[in-house]
């Protein structure tokens, strides 16, 4: 194996696309093409004990949820923890590759995780199954990347064959598995050419009026200059009238940050905990009602810290927002707008993917070696 191998790897089991724009994704150390001499590491949290681990182990590549490097490094030296972890991996020959909220947003990563807990009974729950509608709270944009712009172009009913056809060696018309995809609407044009121009059609100075079909194809936003260019080059006018539309991207509903999972089954506050303990295997969590422990039926889902989504889950009618922490002032607030809060801990909501994260990659790579880190835990103890 080489490290590009587990970088596709991962890139199948959470594209990088999906992740945050502020995050801190990828490949954090090592060459591409370079040789994976050992087993790979799986963990949430690369510590010292973790990389000590990992040079036990001989391993040689680790895959850490959270990204080890999040500021700038302006040196490495034994100065911080980061530092002495950064180098003693380069020393080490050990690649770092880091997925973060790219597994967090795709289906199937982390939150689907959670939300599989949520909709079963007590440590009973299915992988795949989830026992409400789930969706994400922030959709991420995808969607397919032939159909980026929309160009409109008006040609006389005679040759607009022959300019489709044009368009499409170009690069416009396809999608999916179809290519030469367009819609025509028959109207009428008029012009007045003037003294300067030399018009295929009509004459100069006076109006022409043409029977012309509105022609629209779509295409990648890369293919777009040589679909212009071929437009111009092609269409019977001198000066081919056309429009140049942006779609809008489309939105993923089960893809992106957070989810909103409305329950098959109304569950009480304490029906939550009690499932989410058994999915988690955790003893405790804390919580705070907005009111009466009444069943709740919508529910806001954020792994580690989802504060930041917490406004977006209100809106979307959320009066229950599960996550791993948040601030004193923030629960407050949470409360005050008739929200009630379960907090599971923050890496305890990431913890316990890493088996299907191993799985995954097995699946994907059959040649790897994984190691689940036994030195990851989480750092607060509840005593």
């Amino acid at each position: 194996m080489i490290v590009q191998d587990l970088m596709d790897a991962m890139e199948r089991i959470a594209p990088l696309k999906y992740a945050e724009s502020w995050d801190k994704v990828g490949l954090h150390l090592g060459v591409a093409d370079r040789a994976i001499g050992g087993p790979v590491l799986l963990t949430i949290d690369l510590t010292e004990n973790v990389l000590e681990e990992a040079l036990s182990k001989k391993a040689g590549a680790i895959v850490a949820y959270h990204p080890p490097i999040w500021n700038p490094l302006e040196r490495l030296t034994d100065e911080n923890h980061t530092q002495r972890i950064i180098r003693g991996a380069a020393e080490a020959g050990i690649a770092i590759y880091s997925p973060h909220t790219a597994l967090d947003a795709t289906p199937g990563g982390i939150t689907d995780w959670l939300c599989e807990g949520l909709g079963s009974p007590r440590g009973e729950a299915v992988e795949g199954v989830i026992a409400g509608d789930c969706r994400a709270l922030s959709p991420a944009s995808g969607g397919d990347p032939s159909r980026e712009v929309k160009v409109i172009t008006f040609v006389p009913k005679a040759q607009v064959d022959h300019v489709r056809s044009a368009l499409g060696t170009a690069g416009a018309g396809g999608l999916g598995n179809y290519k030469l995809c367009s819609f025509t609407t028959p109207g009428q044009g008029t012009f007045i050419p003037g003294e300067d121009s030399n018009p295929t059609i009509g004459t100069k100075g006076s109006l022409s009026r043409v029977d012309e079909d509105r022609l629209e194809m779509v295409c990648a936003r890369r293919a777009l200059p040589l679909v212009i260019e071929t437009l111009k080059h092609l269409h019977p006018y001198e000066e081919p009238a056309y429009d140049i539309v942006e779609l809008v991207p489309e939105p993923l509903r089960r893809v992106g940050s957070g989810r909103r999972l409305t329950l098959d089954q109304p569950a009480s506050m304490g029906d939550l905990i009690d499932r989410l303990k058994g999915h988690l295997g955790r003893s405790r969590m804390r919580y705070a009602l907005a009111g009466d422990d009444r069943p709740f039926r919508t529910v806001g889902v954020v792994p580690g810290s989802g504060a930041s989504l917490l406004d977006l889950a209100r809106r979307e009618g959320c009066d229950v927002f599960i996550t791993g922490e948040m601030t004193h002032h923030e629960v407050m607030a949470a409360r005050q707008a008739g929200v009630s809060i379960l907090l599971a801990g923050h890496t305890n909501t990431e913890r316990g993917y890493l088996p299907r994260l191993e799985a995954q990659l097995q699946e994907h790579c059959p040649k790897i070696e994984t190691i689940i880190s036994q030195n990851d835990r989480d750092c607060l103890v509840v005593g």
